[in-house]
């Protein structure tokens, strides 16, 4: 893609995000990250969430591709083979999104799609997605890897 269409789908998440906030019925706070390299484009998103009470979403745009992330929990501490299969089981069920482990062993949710792509539409389906996921997966996970510390919960 070329820097000026690069600048239009910035301007277009940019817009996008504004009016989603505006909205007030998903999002809580909309950050644009300065500390990116050059030619990099990234949001932080708090997120309002059911089973989780909040997350973030990090959208990064880069040349040809939009990323996005959210972290979903730590390590798990116990049960490790019956929490990253269910994970795992979770992932045919996803679209454009997948379970994975990141630093330190966290669960975080990633995906990408071709910047070309990316519209309003593109951008509701993304964040209905990611926010289905994690709420959807989210409490079981937790109970899973934290029976113990969990207790009766």
């Amino acid at each position: 893609m070329s820097s000026a269409e690069v600048k239009a789908v910035q301007d277009l998440v940019d817009s996008w995000l504004s009016r989603t906030l505006a909205a007030g019925t998903l999002l809580t706070a909309v950050e644009r990250d300065p500390g990116v390299q050059a030619g990099e484009h990234r949001w932080l998103v708090s997120v309002l969430g059911e089973s989780k009470d909040t997350f973030t979403v990090w959208f990064n745009l880069r040349q040809r591709m939009l990323h996005y992330e959210t972290y979903v929990m730590p390590a798990p501490e116990e049960n490790h083979e019956r929490f990253f299969e269910y994970l795992l089981r979770q992932n045919r069920q996803l679209v454009g999104a997948s379970f994975c482990l990141g630093g330190e062993d966290a669960i975080y949710l990633v995906g990408a799609v071709p910047a070309a792509t990316v519209d309003d539409r593109e951008l509701d389906r993304l964040l209905g997605s990611l926010w289905d996921a994690v709420d959807r997966c989210f409490q079981s996970a937790l109970r899973i890897g934290f029976t113990t510390r969990l207790g009766d919960r």
